[in-house]
């Protein structure tokens, strides 16, 4: 039986854009060609997309890396690279992505079909021919591709389901799930265990479905971590409705009313509008505690005792929270890459330039080409880099980064 895993850490790795190339035209009778090197292709980005036939995060448990297509190399007549293939990975609806050192939220995947890119692919290099101009008629130095971005991120899944059953251990919860799910001829059952949350759908004879998820045992202390607490938590965040199994007939000998006393305590720790939502409290096991006083409803999940009242009530209360709640939207908090000019100072002196367009001005093939240096300066000039770096008060000698490019800074006489 496959483990049911609901979070993960992932790299991904976007593809490589193609290097430009350096090429000029060669025809009969015409001693000096002008240039004719093509482009590099762009890398290929990855996406994550929500898929429903996606159950857990378990692939990418033991295999965590993802790496899109880098770009074709451009060529001489003018032929362009070819363009890396995106990389789609599928993730479960309900999937949240965080960023792995910091754990904050970059996208919330809770729709079948949601797309979220999680790498962006490098772009190509232009070949040589693109820096054709009145005063450069034959260049002869090309643009490197852009690398791909690379980073690792968290993974953490959230159920999506209608109804979260939540009690404490042994309570008699996975029985009961596989109970509904089998009150009805046409089920789709989902392999559990008592350390896994436990999805059942329930489809009645006029083809209403709802989605239970039994929710692993509840200490006290849960929401603050005890035992597995967070991790299972988590998976009430999304439910409509609360069905809050209280034990009749309890091992050891916690009454039903200090159940619902610790159980509602730690939903309402770990997030406080759980107490909020829908719910319905019913007395479990109560074939095994005939003299009981619960004042609820009540099941027995050996018997089938009180099943189908327990399904009509749910029914009742996920087809009124379905009209209040609309359905989710995804979630996404976009981080672009900005285009202006950012310096750093690293502990040991050096100079950083940040900003995608700085990093483009030196990705140069051959920067101890002549022609390739002078557009580079130029370049740099025209972004207003020379001017930030005096600004901050750089000093001839100081060590200056860009990209992979590195220089000793010279300060403008």
């Amino acid at each position: 039986m496959s483990s049911f895993v609901d979070e993960c850490n992932i790299n991904v790795k976007a593809g490589d854009g193609g290097a430009g190339c350096v090429a000029f035209r060669r025809e009969a009778h015409v001693s000096k060609g002008g240039p004719d090197g093509g482009d590099g292709g762009d890398g290929g980005s990855i996406w994550f997309v929500a898929d429903l036939n996606v159950a857990s995060l378990l692939a990418f448990r033991d295999h965590p890396h993802r790496k899109g297509d880098n770009g074709k190399h451009g060529s001489g007549s003018n032929r362009h690279g070819a363009r890396g293939k995106d990389l789609e990975v599928p993730v479960p609806v309900g999937t949240v992505v965080l960023d792995h050192d910091t754990r904050e939220p970059l996208a919330d995947l809770v729709n079948p079909g949601d797309r979220w890119r999680a790498a962006q692919a490098g772009e190509g290099g232009r070949g040589n021919a693109r820096f054709l101009s009145n005063s450069r008629r034959a260049p002869s130095f090309a643009e490197q591709g852009e690398h791909g971005e690379e980073r690792w991120l968290r993974l953490e899944l959230k159920l999506l389901a209608d109804v979260a059953i939540v009690g404490f251990p042994n309570v008699g919860k996975s029985t009961l799930i596989s109970r509904l799910s089998a009150a009805k001829p046409k089920i789709a059952d989902y392999p559990f265990t008592t350390l896994e949350p436990n999805l059942g759908v329930v489809r009645t004879d006029d083809d209403f479905e709802m989605v239970l998820a039994d929710i692993p045992g509840l200490i006290e202390g849960a929401s603050d971590g005890k035992g597995l607490g967070h991790r299972f938590l988590r998976h009430v965040e999304r439910a409509r409705v609360l069905l809050i199994l209280l034990d009749l007939a309890p091992y050891d000998g916690v009454s039903p009313e200090e159940q619902e006393r610790v159980l509602l305590q730690e939903l309402g720790n770990y997030q406080p509008d759980l107490l909020e939502r829908p719910r319905i409290i019913v007395g479990s096991r109560v074939d095994m505690a005939p003299d009981h006083s619960f004042d609820g409803p009540t099941v027995s999940s050996m018997t089938g005792e009180g099943v189908s009242e327990i399904v009509g009530r749910l029914r009742q209360l996920v087809e009124a929270a379905r009209q209040e709640v609309p359905v989710g939207e995804a979630i996404t908090i976009h981080h672009p890459v900005s285009s202006e000019i950012e310096l750093t100072r690293h502990d040991d002196g050096s100079w950083e330039v940040l900003g995608r367009a700085a990093r483009r001005a030196v990705a140069l093939s051959d920067l101890t080409d002549e022609q390739a240096l002078a557009y580079a300066q130029t370049r740099l000039q025209q972004l207003g880099v020379n001017t930030a770096l005096a600004r901050a008060g750089v000093q001839t000698g100081d060590e200056v980064r860009i990209g992979d490019f590195a220089f000793e800074y010279e300060a403008d006489a």
